[in-house]
């Protein structure tokens, strides 16, 4: 499966809506996925966005566990199907993504796509900033 990969800032309407990047819906498409699972993201003020790929390895792991007596089932489907929308494409290849989303991410005029391979994440450019700055020292100190 192709990793979603690169940077990419777009701008978001005044109706919440933002064009996915091309590259992006092309590893959705061959997914099969006409849109991206998006959910808060547990640590940071972002987004995080998959496709169906993504989504069949979260229930393939469910999966193992019991539906009804296991707690750990419970909780993990609940963190992420739960919390899960599936937000369609346009005709332009553009989402909207809901207000209290918007409001999580503290997204404003531009989104930034950011390709993390089996995932993505949509962030305000001025909040990823820093956090891409500091993603990058730390892979440079593991280097070392």
């Amino acid at each position: 499966m192709q990793p979603f990969v690169s940077t990419v800032t777009n701008k978001l309407d005044a109706k919440g809506r933002v064009s996915v990047p091309a590259s992006f819906r092309a590893i959705l498409a061959a997914q099969d996925t006409l849109g991206i699972y998006c959910l808060p993201s547990f640590s940071s003020p972002a987004l995080e966005a998959f496709g169906s790929a993504l989504i069949a390895e979260v229930q393939s792991r469910l999966d193992h566990l019991d539906p009804f007596f296991s707690e750990d089932h419970d909780s993990r489907a609940q963190a992420i199907l739960a919390a899960s929308v599936f937000l369609s494409f346009d005709d332009e290849g553009r989402i909207h993504i809901p207000e209290n989303f918007v409001a999580h991410a503290h997204l404003k005029e531009r989104v930034t796509f950011v390709g993390l391979g089996r995932k993505f994440q949509i962030w305000d450019p001025e909040r990823f900033a820093p956090v891409e700055r500091q993603r990058l020292d730390q892979a440079r100190k593991a280097r070392a």
